[in-house]
């Protein structure tokens, strides 16, 4: 039998300008006492995060930083920030302020504050273990800083995995954050560099679940089966669609001038609609791909970010090879892939192949914002590719909602094909 069912989550939201001065009271209600704040030191620095935490204690809250969260978080920094929250728990609930790294080491502090085991346990299967939370997690307040992870809305942990070279997951349900609360003016300080690679993640969100496998063309779950990545279905088109047609006006111009604050406020909604759709869809080949191209890095350092470690952020790496993905997946659907190209660009030419629609707008679109030229421009090496393809089919659990199979050879040509995009 074929699946009929499709399901739907995310978090009680609050949005807009100033929405982050009211944590203290939203906190207050769920009877919270003692409150662990979540970041890392770049967006400690800007004060946000202490803000939050002193209105905490205008509602009898005692709230504390903890900025030991990393920019790309690993295995080892998610091991030191839970043991930090265990030694000096308990916590009632938890806030994240910060980009997806700050928000996932949150997620993951809070679930092994709450459950026993150790991280490596949870971690998404081949990689990890794939246990299940046994307990309830504690509330979990998450707060961007930057316009891209969509963490905010999802069930996933991301981290690398540094024994194994690769990049990882976590991934249940109990992970998704109690409340967010998505204010603009938090994200006014985030570097050129920094909107430009986040943004690509934006995208590529609202493009993986817009092509993602439709939920109708899996076999049918029993209830316990039943995962968040769901496959495209009609609720998170409808967030896809808003979020790709945000970024149209406003992602250029966010990148250009930060301190446009419609800009700014844009991008936000986009990257939480988009967070609403994949959360739930799912997302597929380029975040498969950005995994190992992220936990590969040498020696690449990205403008806007700390230079303190080599890395390859998250939402450049799933660009890097996102033009060539979706050339690869325009045959399960070309009416979705010329829609989302239409959406993206609108007013554009069409190009006599259309296969090659999409491909084209998102390379111009790279280029504009300075996001490098494939996989070359951040030193990998046609002899890289064959660890990088054996990466990304450890990732699974992407890979099935890929509206098309990935054998070895596919994900070998795609990587292949994009060590340089134009």
């Amino acid at each position: 039998m074929q699946e009929t069912v499709f399901t739907y989550g995310a978090p009680q939201l609050k949005f807009g300008p100033g929405a982050s001065d009211e944590i203290g009271y939203d906190l207050s209600q769920s009877g919270a006492k003692r409150v662990l704040v979540v970041t890392d030191a770049g967006v400690a620095a800007t004060g946000h995060p202490q803000r939050v935490a002193d209105q905490m204690a205008e509602f009898g809250i005692e709230a504390v930083v903890y900025d030991g969260s990393r920019v790309e978080p690993t295995d080892a920094s998610l091991q030191a920030a839970v043991d930090h929250a265990r030694e000096t728990g308990p916590w009632d609930a938890f806030v994240a302020v910060g980009g997806g790294s700050a928000i996932d080491t949150a997620k993951a502090v809070d679930l092994l504050c709450t459950n026993p085991g150790d991280l490596i346990d949870y971690v998404n299967a081949p990689v990890g273990g794939g246990r299940s939370p046994a307990h309830p997690l504690a509330p979990l307040v998450a707060v961007p800083t930057t316009t891209g992870t969509g963490s905010e809305s999802t069930t996933v942990c991301v981290l690398d995995v540094l024994a194994q070279q690769v990049k990882s997951g976590i991934s249940h349900p109990r992970l998704r954050p109690t409340m967010a609360v998505v204010d603009p003016r938090l994200t006014m300080t985030q570097p050129a560099g920094v909107t430009a690679a986040a943004g690509m993640d934006i995208l590529c969100h609202a493009l993986e679940s817009w092509t993602a496998r439709p939920y109708t063309s899996y076999p049918r779950k029993q209830p316990e089966e039943r995962v968040p990545y769901c496959g495209a279905n009609p609720i998170a088109d409808m967030w896809a669609e808003k979020s790709l047609r945000l970024l149209a006006t406003s992602f250029r111009q966010a990148v250009k001038n930060g301190d446009d604050e419609d800009a700014r406020t844009q991008m936000s909604l986009a990257a939480t609609f988009a967070g609403m759709g994949f959360g739930n869809a799912g997302v597929h080949i380029p975040h498969a791909n950005a995994y190992p191209v992220a936990g590969r890095v040498r020696d690449f350092r990205p403008e806007g970010y700390p230079d303190d470690h080599a890395m390859v952020p998250h939402g450049m790496a799933v660009a890097l090879t996102a033009p060539e993905a979706f050339r690869f997946t325009f045959d399960a659907d070309p009416e979705r892939h010329v829609r989302a190209a239409e959406l993206l660009a609108p007013g554009s030419d069409r190009p006599d192949d259309l296969r090659e629609y999409l491909p084209g707008v998102l390379a111009d679109l790279m280029r504009d914002i300075g996001i490098p030229n494939g996989l070359g421009a951040v030193g990998y090496a046609e002899s890289d590719v064959p660890a990088l393809a054996e990466g990304t089919l450890k990732q699974q659990r992407l890979l099935a909602t890929a509206p098309k199979d990935v054998t070895e050879d596919d994900a070998t040509a795609i990587l292949t094909r994009s060590l340089e995009l134009w």
